[in-house]
């Protein structure tokens, strides 16, 4: 058995696969797979519409706001949001927290003025800037909650005199949010909700229509608003497969119950690299993120022995993104919290062996 701690393209529910592979051979007994169905079909539109409603219940969605499934991975939202939203010389305020923060904001740069914030770039992103002033004057203030390669996350969010913008690729579905709080929400699928190929889009509809910008058909929320994510052809496959991920989730009791789950996996495991000698933690306590965890070995030499020990117990996706080092287990909701007592045995175990 594998213990997938792979920060993205993450675990999915075993159950989901399952459905999913029959379905590539035989979509609902109608004897075509669904790779080669129609995205006009009343099969998929029923796919696509269920996808919709499933996000407006698990997240409560208000009425006011649009649910799309678009193509580009997050970080065509990174264009998308200023092309969409900044004025000509107007002005859009950034938080940078982190890779993905940094480069959402140099795409920004393109439209217009940009404001950062606060950044916590000299340490490394090892914290979360939380002293800053949102200026009423940009379009719009853009954050990213959960920071997938230096395991930090946003735990509560910054009240606004404008609208805010967050990328929620790496936690979106793992913890209650209020969506009244955001202009707009978008998040790939790859971490909690379905395969790469589709990114979540929750907007706010009366945010639309004030850049004064002409914009491109395929970067027009309001385009796709008006074509039901159907503007094109979607990303089929990884639609039905979120829709399943979804589905599974509701079944668990949906996001209440999994936020539960995902603070107990991440509990141990924060209690274990804190009591193990052998490992540290990197970021501040208070910013310490509930889906990647990240650490690395007191001992650099330990790394390698240690990776070897994991590889030997069917632990994957481990190692660290090179920026940080060390390891880092990200622990999406199909993780199960066995796979975390197997990372804490195989830690406890090297503990031994190199007392």
């Amino acid at each position: 058995m594998k213990h997938n701690f792979g920060a993205g393209p993450g675990i999915l529910p075993h159950e989901v696969l399952k459905q999913a592979a029959a379905a590539v051979v035989d979509f609902n007994g109608i004897g075509l797979s669904l790779l080669e169905i129609s995205h006009r079909s009343a099969e998929f539109e029923a796919v696509l519409d269920e996808a919709v409603k499933l996000v407006k219940e698990l997240l409560e969605v208000p009425e006011g706001y649009s649910v799309l499934f678009l193509q580009g991975g997050a970080s065509t939202q990174f264009a998308m949001v200023p092309y969409n939203l900044l004025p000509e010389g107007g002005k859009a305020a950034y938080l940078e927290s982190g890779v993905w923060a940094n480069k959402a904001l140099k795409e920004a740069k393109y439209f217009g003025e940009v404001e950062v914030v606060a950044t916590s770039k000299e340490s490394n992103f090892t914290y979360i800037p939380k002293d800053f002033t949102i200026p009423a004057d940009a379009a719009y203030f853009h954050i990213t909650s959960n920071n997938t390669i230096y395991g930090t996350q946003l735990h509560k969010f910054f009240p606004s005199p404008i609208p805010v913008v967050c990328d929620m690729s790496s936690d979106i579905f793992s913890r209650k949010i209020n969506v009244a709080d955001f202009g707009i929400i978008y998040a790939g699928a790859q971490k909690n909700m379905g395969p790469a190929g589709t990114t979540l889009v929750i907007v706010k509809d009366e945010i639309l229509g004030k850049s004064g910008r002409k914009i491109p058909a395929m970067l027009n929320y309001q385009t796709q608003i008006e074509g039901g994510s159907m503007y094109n052809t979607p990303p089929v496959f990884a639609i039905y497969v979120s829709m399943l991920t979804l589905n599974w989730l509701k079944s668990k009791g949906g996001v209440e119950a999994i936020a539960k789950e995902n603070v107990a996996k991440s509990k141990v495991l924060y209690e274990e690299i804190d009591r193990n000698p052998l490992f540290r933690a990197v970021c501040a306590v208070e910013d310490r993120s509930d889906m990647n965890v990240c650490f690395v070995s007191e001992n650099p030499e330990h790394e390698k022995p240690f990776l070897k020990l994991c590889d030997e117990k069917g632990i994957v996706g481990i190692k660290g993104h090179r920026s940080v080092g060390g390891f880092r287990a990200s622990i999406y909701n199909a993780l199960p919290i066995t796979s975390i007592y197997v990372l804490i045995d195989a830690m406890q175990e090297f503990a031994e062996r190199n007392k």
